[in-house]
């Protein structure tokens, strides 16, 4: 049975609002669920900021969560769920303690201080402006949201990065549903999960093809340097498949191997990379199969943040230097 590419609406169960601010290029990106989804995390990056994750711990009482939330601002950032608890608990929703309701929200944040403005991050106004404009359909990508800041290829600093942004991506097998939200902010380069080819990263001198991390990487081997700590990747998987937390957990470890055949290097001190799995329907489904797809959307996803992105703040975009290639090839 072949897979069958669907926007990730299509998945149902949930709604997508995005709230930024463009001169500040920050922004913050909001899922709101139908209802309780049960939810996995797998953190990877050594640099992690996020909010109430201990709650995705099969130990943990809770059965699952109402809303999920990626946001820039690094640390500073995490202060914007409130905004969703707020807006939340306005409508009744979130778990019964008798005198209220106390909606249950994680949220994860990318470092985005050095692009835009460094002193104005999302806030609890910014995260309850992105669930007023949450809708089933939303389809934006690129630079909105989550997307707003984030940049790639950052190891030899800004000078050399690129412009990213938030992608999205889904699936369809059979009645089997799986897509991937995410904000790509990488230390590293960014490949095509198909053809292998190096899409974005690190500029080269003339900055109308790439370098390689890596081998930068390498030829610093025996030296300690700032590696440029503001990075993070974050981003969350969707699916109508029926799941437990414990086995949402499974599939968000499996949906990082997206990020390493997309993303290179990753996983590193100096990113926070961070994946969810949200289950959101009732379908009965094969916890491998999902998971192995979960891998797929997310590097396709990772790939459209790419190619979604534009020219912010100084930073050249992958359609940018494509077309500068393009010229080249047209020259010789």
């Amino acid at each position: 049975m072949e897979k069958k590419e669907i926007p990730i609406s299509d998945i149902g169960g949930f709604q997508i609002g995005h709230a930024q601010n463009e001169a500040a290029a920050t922004g913050c990106t909001v899922l709101l669920f139908d209802e309780c989804a049960p939810t996995g995390i797998d953190i990877r990056g050594g640099g992690p900021a996020s909010r109430e994750t201990p709650l995705l711990n099969p130990l943990a009482d809770s059965a699952g969560i109402h809303a999920l939330l990626l946001s820039g601002g690094s640390a500073f950032g995490l202060d914007a769920a409130g905004g969703v608890m707020r807006y939340l608990e306005e409508r009744g929703i979130g778990f019964d303690v008798g005198v209220t309701k106390v909606p249950l929200v994680c949220q994860s944040c990318v470092f985005d201080l050095v692009i835009g403005s460094t002193q104005i991050r999302p806030d609890a106004d910014m995260a309850y402006e992105a669930c007023r404009h949450a809708k089933r359909d939303m389809q934006e990508e690129g630079c909105i949201g989550a997307g707003m800041g984030c940049t790639v290829g950052k190891y030899r600093g800004k000078e050399w990065a690129m412009k990213s942004g938030i992608g999205t991506y889904a699936v369809q097998v059979g009645e089997v549903k799986v897509g991937a939200i995410v904000a790509v902010n990488a230390l590293g380069d960014i490949f095509d999960i198909d053809t292998g080819e190096q899409i974005a990263g690190m500029l080269n001198k003339t900055k109308d093809g790439f370098l390689s991390t890596e081998e930068e990487m390498y030829r610093d081997a025996a030296g300690i340097r700032n590696l440029f700590t503001g990075n993070t990747t974050i981003g969350a998987i969707l699916t109508n498949g029926l799941f437990t937390k414990a086995q949402m957990n499974k599939i968000a470890s499996m949906a990082h191997n997206g990020y390493a055949r997309t993303i290179r290097p990753v996983h590193t001190t100096a990113d926070g990379d961070s994946i969810y799995a949200v289950s959101v329907g009732k379908e009965r489904a094969d916890l491998n199969v999902v998971g192995t797809l979960a891998s797929y959307v997310m590097g396709k996803a990772i790939n459209r943040a790419i190619w979604a992105a534009k020219e912010t703040d100084g930073y050249f975009c992958a359609a940018q230097i494509r077309e500068k290639q393009n010229h080249a090839m047209e020259q010789k």
